[in-house]
């Protein structure tokens, strides 16, 4: 049987559960028998249609509000790529053998993502299953009893949608605090001496899972300058606040360190301190005009990107490291360098601009390469929003993104 092809649409059409497939713009892409001939709908009527085209609300009841919610939980999907259960809904039908006249129908929908090659939400699985009936059971010993229960199951159904309702909007809040703090955390974009920079910050999109990333530049003793980016493990409020303690730290401390290792060991050590700041993952560089060279380490962060002026790419890989905390016992961190040449350009970023979920890094670090490659003529503000063109799925992403570019 391991070795058996399987019709994985054959398999979808006799489901025994509702399901119909949907576009990001809420588009039918397919449905199978059981959704079918539960909606009394046929495949023409549905495929290739806008949802609620098919399905609107019923125009004869002023506080129908099944359009609405399902609505919101379908493109909440689409933003956040996460499942989403709804709480039961009434969501009146109109029938197919007498228009104008609309059923009563009770429905419990789960909506969930199915992710493109890139990473995004490609379609979105709608699974409806129908407790119509269940609801409208009159065959209990206590049938004098039926509608009352039925009306408490309705309402606390209504209740708990409600109640999701004002914590999805206590989440957005905290989430608008969340990038204020670390909007005023991170340094203003500006070049450092007169060394030339770029520097962009893109939050997720549509979920809570922002905060944590950050950049740095400072100036240092001769014709030097240090970069830094970072990740904190975790999001919202807290990871910001972590955040702003380690970049200060790593700031400080490789104002003074000798080099990025010793850098990253101190701040190793400050962030056994720091409640949250356990697996952080950080790249520390320095840049010395003087003798042509980067000297990096990191912390398990992914590989800075050196373009060279002639179009090569090469990744700094060569003094990596687990993450801040991960090891029981402290260890110097290794530190590598290499030669730079005039016009060389200098790209950090952290994990979002090139990671996606089912994909190997190794994808999106070439992913990478070819667009640092294509726009290597660019200046630097043209080529950091080229990278995020290129490299972010249009609809944002579902991680944080710091970049910082500097051209040598």
């Amino acid at each position: 049987m391991t070795d058996a092809v399987i019709d994985y649409a054959a398999v979808f059409q006799v489901l025994p559960g509702m399901v119909a497939l949907l576009t990001p713009e809420l588009v039918y892409a397919d449905a199978n028998e059981a959704y079918l001939l539960s909606a009394g709908r046929t495949r023409e009527q549905v495929i290739g249609r806008y949802l609620f085209d098919v399905f609107p609300d019923n125009p004869d009841d002023p506080g129908a509000s099944g359009m609405r919610n399902l609505s919101a939980s379908l493109l909440r999907v689409v933003a956040t790529g996460e499942r989403d259960a709804m709480a039961l809904q009434r969501y009146d039908v109109q029938s197919t053998e007498r228009p104008g006249e609309w059923e009563e129908r009770y429905w419990s929908p789960v909506n969930a993502p199915l992710f493109g090659p890139d990473g995004s939400v490609a379609l979105v699985v709608h699974r409806v299953e129908e407790v119509t009936q269940l609801i409208k059971a009159r065959g209990s010993s206590d049938s004098s009893r039926t509608p009352v229960l039925e009306a408490e199951l309705y309402t606390r159904a209504r209740e708990l949608q409600e109640v999701n309702e004002r914590l999805r909007q206590a989440h957005a809040r905290e989430r608008e605090v969340a990038l204020a703090l670390q909007k005023a955390m991170l340094p203003a974009p500006a070049d450092v001496g007169h060394h030339r920079a770029a520097v962009r910050y893109r939050p997720a999109v549509g979920t809570l899972n922002v905060c944590g990333d950050w950049y740095d530049l400072v100036d240092l003793p001769g014709d030097r300058i240090g970069v830094s980016v970072g990740d904190v493990v975790g999001h919202g409020l807290h990871a910001a606040g972590v955040m702003g303690l380690l970049r200060s730290a790593l700031s400080a401390a490789s104002r003074v360190a000798d080099g990025p290792a010793e850098a990253l060991d101190v701040l190793g050590l400050y962030a056994r301190s720091v409640d949250g700041a356990e697996s952080t993952t950080a790249v520390e560089i320095s840049i010395d005009w003087d003798s042509h060279t980067l000297a990096y380490s990191s912390a398990g962060h992914p590989p800075a990107a050196l373009l060279h002026a002639y179009g090569g790419v090469e990744f700094l890989d060569r003094a990596t490291d687990p993450p801040l905390g991960a090891r029981p016992e402290h260890v110097p961190r290794p530190q590598a360098a290499t030669a730079f040449a005039e016009g060389d350009t200098l790209v950090l970023y952290t994990d979002g601009l090139i990671e996606r979920r089912g994909e190997d890094i190794d994808a999106g670090l070439a992913r990478l390469a070819r667009s640092l490659t294509r726009h290597r003529a660019a200046d630097l503000e043209p080529l950091a929003d080229a990278l995020l063109f290129d490299l972010l799925p249009p609809q944002g992403a579902t991680d944080d993104t710091a970049l910082v570019i500097v051209r040598l």
